[in-house]
Parts: structure tokens; sequence; C-alpha cells
């Protein structure tokens, strides 16, 4: 029978194949890592880009909004503001529900509006002491860079 001996060299090959097994080991955990955080970078530059994307859309458009606001103790004022980034035009209103608030005569004046900029605004008068709704239905109609046809209906209240 024959006695296996072993070497310097065996103890040296072994340690090269433990070696070279750690490093491959080593290899393949970073190579996951790295894929891991491509896709992270993926994530968060596909959502930089729809961020980017929605403020583009952001400041191409315009957003109305009224109001009532109180002038002394009886007073009162319908306010129409633009509170969007971009430039309302032609900016028409409506009561679906009736005027019964603002003299047709102010709206004939004022309205259509040429244009409102960001955080303009323009006050009617309102004569709320001739009904007795505490909310009223206001149509807002306008254009800006984004749609020719913009529409929304607000319901100020006291």
């Amino acid at each position: 029978m024959i006695e296996p001996t072993i070497s310097w060299g065996d103890i040296f090959a072994g340690l090269a194949f433990l070696l070279s097994c750690f490093a491959t080991g080593m290899t393949l955990w970073f190579n996951h890592r790295q894929n891991s955080l491509i896709q992270s970078q993926e994530r968060l530059n596909n959502m930089l880009l729809q961020q980017g994307e929605r403020d583009a859309r952001d400041a191409a458009r315009a957003d109305l909004g009224a109001t009532f606001i109180k002038l002394g103790s009886s007073k009162y004022r319908l306010k129409v503001w633009n509170k969007g980034k971009a430039t309302a035009r032609n900016i028409r209103i409506d009561f679906p529900d009736g005027n019964d608030i603002v003299d047709d005569s102010e709206i004939r004046e004022k309205f259509p509006l040429e244009s409102l900029d960001q955080h303009q605004s323009v006050e009617l008068t309102a004569a709320l002491y001739m009904t007795g709704k505490l909310k009223h239905t206001v149509r807002l109609i306008w254009e800006d860079n984004a749609s020719g046809s913009n529409e929304k209906v607000v319901y100020p209240t006291l």
C-alpha cells in the first residue's frame, strides 16, 4: 500500500485554490451589489425624468380659483385669482346656478379678462345681502399654454 504524502507544493496549490474560490465568491457578491445599485440608479433617474416632465407641464398651466373676501363689516368681494405658474388668457366667468351675487354690468366690464399672470387676481363686488345662500357655484373658463380650453367649477362659501 502506498501512503499519500503531502508536499509543500500541494499545500500551496490547496491554498491557491481556496483563495481562488474566495475571490470568485467576492466577485459574484460585488457584481450582485453593483447590479442592485444600477437598478436603483435607473429608478431614481426615471423618477427625476417624470418629475421634470411634471414640472414642465405645470409651468405651462394656469390654475384659477375663486373665493369671497370680506371687506369691513358688511362688504364682500368675489376674488378670482391665478395660482398656477403660467399666464391664463381669455378668462371667462359663469354662474351655472344663476348669478344673484355680482352685478352683470361689472362682469361685462371685466370679463372676458385678457390675461391673468401667476398670483394676480381680479375682484368683483359681491352683493350678498340679496341672497340667502352661503355656497355659490362659479365656473371659470380660460386658455393657457397647456390647453386652449380649461374649465374649473369652484364653490366659494361665506
